[in-house]
């Protein structure tokens, strides 16, 4: 296993809003990053997306599951465990995904997989109740 795939590991499970500067240990400089919501460009922008997405959060904390490497790249299957201070106030929210990673002596290309329905849309109170009704119809 690249050495570099148990840091990646370790600093998603101690990372949060005080300590984003653990970013640069793992991401190259000109890192290409996607989500479901986001596609960004370089350390910078993926630090300032990290710095939005952890205000708030309570806690956060992940289960990497199976990694798949093959060369410079590998797929990691993961739980994400996250406390949010306003999003459903002390309640643990559980989602899986997925990364693919591209790396050499750092991350040069980062794209996670999830459900954003899972993830936001179906525990929004109007909105999870049109999403069950649909899932219902299908």
């Amino acid at each position: 296993m690249n050495q570099l795939l148990p840091r990646i590991k370790d600093v998603f499970n101690r990372l949060n809003g005080g300590n984003l500067d653990l970013l640069q240990s793992i991401y190259a400089p000109d890192v290409e990053f996607e989500d479901p919501v986001r596609r960004l460009h370089g350390l910078s922008e993926l630090t300032d997306y990290y710095r939005r997405l952890y205000e708030g959060v309570t806690s956060c904390r992940f289960d990497f599951d199976q990694t798949i490497e093959q060369g410079n790249q590998a797929v990691l299957t993961w739980v994400m465990h996250v406390e949010h201070a306003r999003f459903r106030r002390g309640e643990i929210i559980t989602l899986a995904g997925a990364s693919h990673l591209r790396f050499d002596a750092r991350i040069d290309y980062h794209r996670d997989y999830f459900d954003m329905g899972e993830f936001l849309y179906e525990r929004i109170p109007v909105l999870s109740a049109v999403i069950r009704h649909i899932k219902q119809r299908l």
